[in-house]
């Protein structure tokens, strides 16, 4: 490809890239995608996923029931505490309500959900073979409709004139296009940045130091580093992220999901110290996953302890690694390496507080906690049937929300004023909808919507209209 004939280039390789790229190229631009991973490890965190939450008003392919507009809107304003533009968000929740098709035209396939993930059944459609399909789908279609793929090119440079895009850098190469769509993600696998942003706590401690990066490790911010230096106008705190709580033993890169521990709702978490520290019980799982990771991050050494029972068992996804396994709650806290006697004073606390009524996980039931601090809403019952089963658990890092401010043509933002070629996609500019907190398949939302919405608008500024902006104008 002659780079003075280049119309776009897309920065990054996931999902959020993939459809940017797509966009453009269907559009008639020429596009060359730049990818910082080897082709082994393409994809960033998308191959890590599994679904996309999705609008729907009636029942269709794999998704059941209704999931309008306003409920959708209603769980991202509940998770994000009213951090977020709501324009933006909107936007975005339309957008998944047609975007399924242009994904199957591109080769990616829907399941319905499996056991474990019931739950979502009304309100996320899953990947058939997970995110690693949906990547390889996209690169495939990508490459039989002429996008260029490089691969283990990490931009670390952009250059901005004025608040256009003129080129980008890969160590000493210069790559010349007429527009920019910067789908990098975040900066979670910058361990040093991450210590930058969380400092060091009242303990003494770098709490960033005992993270773990559940997603690549090639998310190192680079490209968002340069645009910051160039006077980009961001978005979001850069202590806040996707971040769960994961199993101790978890790689410190690439863990993915089945570093997981779905049973908090179900049992009790506790700290260093056997102490109790937020109610277990306070949401449907999927709406409070993502919060454990932060809540742990903020505990004494950075680590937290889920404890269950026997009648636990069989009602969540089983994680990766099994949990210590005891016959006795006392055997469990020395395992575990805390004080036996304030570990049992807690359970024995909890159990005394437990009001248990009819219990059901698959609705917000009505056994509770009484009279104790934090309360439990949901789900609580006595932990007190034998095997007792305990996991340590870690702050796992998935993006983080500090990004480039956009509009809703996904353009990037200098002293106010939106770009007239340089646009951003997915995790790099996920904080204008996600100030914090999570939902499960929204980060793919944010992707696809913001995405196809960069590449449209990118391959328009270079004379290439695609039929989309036709169609929404």
């Amino acid at each position: 490809m002659d780079d003075s004939q280049l119309d776009v280039i897309v920065i990054g390789g996931g999902n959020a890239a993939l459809c940017a790229a797509l966009m453009a190229r269907e559009a008639g631009a020429s596009v060359l995608l730049l990818e910082a991973a080897p082709e082994e490890w393409r994809g960033g965190n998308s191959q890590h996923t599994r679904n996309l939450r999705a609008m729907h008003d009636a029942p269709e392919d794999v998704l059941t029931e209704a999931y309008p507009e306003e409920e959708f809107w209603q769980d991202l304003l509940k998770v994000t505490g009213g951090i977020t533009n709501e324009h933006l968000a909107r936007l975005a929740i339309r957008e998944s309500s047609r975007c399924r098709p242009w994904m199957h035209k591109h080769g990616v396939h829907f399941q319905p959900s499996l056991s474990g993930t019931l739950h979502l059944s009304s309100t996320n459609a899953f990947f058939m073979g997970g995110g690693r399909a949906l990547v390889n789908a996209y690169f495939r279609s990508a490459q039989e409709l002429g996008v260029k793929v490089r691969y283990n090119a990490p931009v670390d440079t952009i250059e901005v004139e004025n608040g256009r895009f003129v080129a980008v850098r890969v160590g000493n190469e210069r790559i010349a296009a007429k527009a920019c769509v910067v789908a990098s993600g975040g900066f979670e696998s910058d361990i040093a940045w991450q210590r930058e942003a969380w400092g060091q706590n009242e303990r003494g401690e770098w709490p960033a130091d005992n993270f773990l990066i559940r997603g690549t490790r090639y998310n190192l911010g680079l490209p968002l580093k340069s645009l910051m230096k160039a006077g980009a106008d961001t978005i979001g705190d850069p202590t806040q992220a996707h971040c769960v709580a994961i199993d101790a033993r978890a790689p410190l890169y690439d863990g993915g999901i089945c570093t997981r521990v779905d049973c908090v709702s179900l049992g009790i978490m506790v700290n260093r110290e056997a102490e109790r520290f937020y109610d277990e019980g306070e949401d449907f799982w999927p709406k409070r996953y993502a919060l454990w990771g932060r809540l742990v991050a903020l505990q004494p050494g950075q680590i937290g302890y889920c404890i269950i029972d026997a009648k636990a068992v069989g009602r969540f996804m089983p994680p990766v690694f099994p949990g210590i396994k005891t016959n006795t709650l006392e055997e469990l806290a020395r395992e575990m390496g805390l004080d036996e006697q304030k570990f049992m004073a807690t359970v024995n606390a909890f159990n005394a507080a437990c009001k248990v009524g009819t219990f059901d996980h698959q609705v917000q039931d009505d056994c509770h906690t009484e009279g104790i601090t934090p309360p439990k809403t949901h789900w609580a019952r006595p932990i007190d049937t034998a095997p007792f089963f305990g996991y340590a658990l870690r702050p796992g890092i998935t993006f983080t929300y500090l990004g480039l401010k956009i509009n809703d043509h996904a353009a990037v933002h200098f002293n106010g004023q939106p770009s007239p070629n340089l646009f951003a996609a997915g995790e790099v500019m996920a904080g204008n909808v996600l100030g914090k907190g999570y939902t499960a398949g929204v980060g793919m939302t944010i992707g696809t919507a913001f995405g196809r919405i960069a590449g449209t608008r990118a391959a328009a500024s270079t004379g290439h209209i695609h039929e989309a902006i036709h169609a929404a104008a």
